[in-house]
């Protein structure tokens, strides 16, 4: 896979970091995770993180954001081929996954002062 998300513009340029603050470890170790998720359903996805075999000069970050939308990618995919309606399908691509991303958000938000 060659397309990193490049063609966004040169990596690094944002003022404000919106992400989760990681180290590069912790950055290698997501990003190993979610290249390991998407090799399960295939197409496989290369080595090249830094420090792999055939590294391909981009950072641990680039390659999660990278390879999550390839994964997201490939599950709607699975979406797409695995309905058997075209509204079952809208709805599991729409109020089904939003609802599972609430979920998700909900579940990773840092704990409020109150609690």
């Amino acid at each position: 896979m060659d397309d990193h998300g490049d063609d966004f513009g040169p990596w690094g340029l944002e003022s404000t970091s919106n992400a989760v603050q990681r180290t590069d470890d912790e950055w290698a170790a997501i990003a190993r995770y979610v290249r390991h998720a998407a090799n399960k359903l295939g197409p496989q996805l290369p080595l090249c993180l830094p420090g792999e075999p055939q590294e391909c000069g981009r950072t641990a970050q680039q390659h999660v954001l990278a390879w999550s939308a390839h994964l997201k990618a490939v599950a709607h995919h699975l979406m797409e081929l695995s309905t058997p309606s075209e509204a079952r399908g809208a709805f599991a691509a729409g109020p089904l996954y939003q609802r599972r991303l609430a979920e998700v958000r909900e579940q990773s938000a840092p704990a409020s002062a109150g609690h």
